[in-house]
């Protein structure tokens, strides 16, 4: 079997991946191999499972931006979203936080929004890739708050945390898990979160509604997808494996550790679940304009 990842080793679809994947390996006694297909938003990866043999041999580890997002941006998808991929289970959810440089003179979003506006243009945010999450977090946030950012796209988020690093870009909207030990080292600086509520374990940093950009909220998603043509009963099954691994202290507790409140649930639910993001964003994106060049 194959678990197929859109974006670099590094990431959280990366790291769901080969964490579920070594629980299900274990549970069905045969091997699972994670293989990460970078490119295009995640397109490349889908697309290879979309194009697999419908027997549940070849799985995506998918998220919000490749399976949410890209489709809703993009008019030149190689399939269909909605009919070529098969939600299979809901694997957890998460928020972002808002990163900068400790070079960046902003202490605060209200700081950061200031700085934005008064030199509109000249920061910089990095995302992995066109149209993924992290990119589609900062056009949010440049429509809501007024401001103007440049876009800095790379292949996947992990190079994308190491240009903010390095100082090569300003800021970016990132998982927990990466930048929190960076952070507690002064290397980088956390400013806001992305989530309605503060994040458990990380209450000393306020949400960025509740910094001056009351209408901001966005919370990322994971999950597991096998082509469209899947047979229910394969699916089903699929789903009980990822669900069992879910609910394994030590897979709970790493995800929780990352930053990601595990899910879980069935084929059905999954799909109601992704029909509903896919309404709310794409009506967001729709009233922002935000656009992919």
């Amino acid at each position: 079997m194959r678990m197929m990842v859109g974006f670099a080793p590094g990431g959280a679809n990366d790291m769901l991946a080969r964490l579920i994947g070594q629980r299900m390996s274990e549970s069905l006694g045969q091997s699972i191999v994670v293989e990460n297909r970078t490119g295009a938003a995640g397109i490349i990866a889908s697309e290879f499972v979309v194009r697999s043999a419908p027997d549940g041999a070849t799985l995506l580890l998918g998220s919000i931006g490749a399976q949410c997002f890209v489709p809703l941006l993009r008019s030149d998808m190689p399939y269909d979203t909605a009919k070529d991929l098969l939600p299979v289970t809901h694997v957890g959810m998460a928020g972002t936080v808002l990163t900068v440089n400790p070079s960046i003179p902003a202490k605060s979003v209200r700081d950061l929004v200031a700085l934005a506006k008064a030199h509109p243009g000249k920061l910089t945010f990095a995302s992995g890739g066109n149209g993924n999450s992290l990119h589609i977090a900062g056009e949010l946030f440049k429509s809501v708050s007024g401001v103007n950012m440049l876009h800095v796209p790379f292949k996947g988020n992990a190079p994308a945390l190491t240009a903010v690093l390095s100082g090569e870009v300003d800021l970016i909207f990132s998982a927990v898990a990466p930048v929190l030990p960076l952070a507690k080292a002064g290397k980088l600086r956390l400013l806001g979160v992305s989530t309605q509520k503060r994040l458990t374990g990380l209450e000393e940093i306020p949400t960025i509604a509740e910094s001056g950009v009351p209408q901001y909220e966005m919370s990322s998603w994971y999950g597991v997808f096998a082509t469209g043509k899947t047979p229910p009963d394969i699916a089903t099954r699929i789903s009980g494996e990822v669900n069992k691994a879910l609910q394994v202290a030590q897979v709970r507790n790493q995800m929780l550790g990352q930053g990601i409140e595990p899910t879980g649930g069935s084929p059905v639910d999954f799909q109601k679940f992704i029909a509903s993001e896919l309404s709310k964003w794409g009506k967001v994106i729709k009233a922002a304009n935000i656009q992919v060049n």
